[in-house]
Formats: structure tokens, sequence, C-alpha cells
């Protein structure tokens, strides 16, 4: 074997084991699957296919979402009843929204979307949530707790987009959840969605398995890095840089909608 071959078969490797990285990091600083960055990444690094990609990045979700999860509570910032709620509504709403996929506007959806993401994101510049919050637990926030979750798994099955990017910042602004807390609290809601995901795609073949144990594993090398330093960061820096997460995302899912209006 040449040295080129060998390096054309190491790059896919080395390729797998970078997005873990640089995933784990992502999804324990600010409480995302981080699926968000590993399906674009593989199909450009390791070229995937989309829906496989899709499918594989579910399944490396759940090992750094448990290591996330495993360094927030052993802070205290993961909020397990929260989280219980937020998944009995967001099982329901993945269904809705997979049913709906292609009986809706897609695109229309998706600007609407950025919409509510750009003004998501312009709020956390000017809010600087409390570390002692806490979510007070009464029939009217379990109803909205469950409406939260149930429009997030519909907008999971019909764009794809991970819960975090719209738990997290929703527990902030409108619960007035600690931004620890609310990552924690995400994280822990996306372990059995990622792992009902995950059995779906298997049953349809959707899923690389060494590949989402490559990513997954890695990821792990880097979460609970993540998870620390948003711990150590102050909630305003640290609202700040999720705002400024949710920009870059912003300009990404414009970059698409504009593809998808091309090819309409």
């Amino acid at each position: 074997m040449t040295e080129s071959e060998e390096t054309d078969q190491r790059r896919p490797i080395l390729a797998l084991v970078g997005i873990g990285l640089f995933a784990g990091f992502l999804s324990g600083m600010f409480g995302i699957g981080g699926g968000i960055v590993i399906v674009p990444l593989l199909v450009l690094l390791a070229r995937f296919g989309r829906r496989r990609a899709a499918g594989t990045s579910l399944a490396a979700i759940v090992p750094s979402a448990l290591v996330g999860v495993g360094s927030y509570a052993a802070a205290g910032h993961v909020d397990w009843l929260v989280a219980l709620i937020l998944v009995i509504g967001s099982v329901i709403g993945a269904q809705v929204g997979a049913h709906l996929l292609h009986k809706l506007p897609v695109l229309a959806i998706r600007w609407a979307f950025i919409v509510f993401l750009a003004a998501v994101a312009v709020s956390l510049f000017f809010v600087v949530p409390s570390r002692e919050a806490e979510t007070a637990l009464d029939p009217w926030s379990i109803a909205a707790l469950v409406v939260l979750g149930f429009i997030t798994g519909v907008l999971s099955g019909i764009l794809g987009v991970g819960g975090g990017i719209i738990i997290v910042p929703m527990l902030i602004l409108l619960f007035g959840q600690s931004d620890l807390v609310a990552k924690g609290t995400s994280l822990a809601m996306m372990i059995p969605t990622a792992i009902s995901g995950t059995i779906g795609n298997l049953r349809k073949r959707n899923v690389d398995l060494l590949s989402a144990l490559v990513v997954g594993l890695s990821a792990c090398v880097t979460t609970a890095l993540g998870a620390a330093a948003a711990i150590a960061l102050d909630p305003r820096t640290a609202s700040i840089l999720f705002a400024v997460f949710l920009v870059v995302l912003i300009v990404r899912l414009v970059v698409e909608a504009v593809k998808m209006g091309h090819e309409e």
C-alpha cells in the first residue's frame, strides 16, 4: 500500500475524531447535543450523505450527552423533573413533526425559525441569567414546559434542528432558569430522545455505527471540558457566548435556506 493510500484511509478516522472533539466541547459548553455541528461536518469532511449523517450524529450524541449530564449533575446543575416534562412533549412533537414534514412549507418554517433564533440571540445579549434561579413548578408552568417540549420536537422533526438550541435559551428567557441548569437539563432531555431516534434509524439502516462510536467517544473526551468552561464563566459572558454561537448558526441556516429556495 502506498503512502497516499494509507493517508486516504486514515483521513476519515482523523476527521471523525476531530469532529467528535469539536462537537463534544460545544455540547458541554452550550448544553446542545452537537448534531447541529456533527451533521454538516460529516457531510463536508467524511463525505456522508445527509440522511446517514443525521442518523450517525444522533447515535453519537448519546455518549457525549451522558458525560455532559454527569458533569452538570455533579455540580447540581440538572433539573431532572423539568427534563422529564420536556421529554414528554418533545417525544410527541417529534412524531408530529415527522408526519408533517412533507405536508408543510418547510422553507417558510425554516425562515420563521431563523427569525426566531435571531430574536433569541439579541435577547441573550441583554439578559444576565441568575445562577441561583429555580423553575417553580405549578400547573401553568408544567403545561408551558410540555408545550415547549412539543414545539421543540415538532421543529426537530421538520427541520432536523437539535433541541438544545431551543430549550436552553427558552428556559433562561421564559422560565428564568439558571443558565447552567438550563444546559444540564437540556442535555438530560436529549438522551432518551436520541436513543429513541437511533433505534428508529437503525431499523432504517441510516446509521454508521462504527463512525458514530468514533465520534461519540471522541466527543466524550472534551464534553466535560466544555461543561467545566461553562461553569467557570460568569453568567454574563456565558450568555453572550451562547448568543454569538446562535449568530453563527443563523448564518449557516440562512445559507441552507437560500440554497433550498434556489433548488425549488
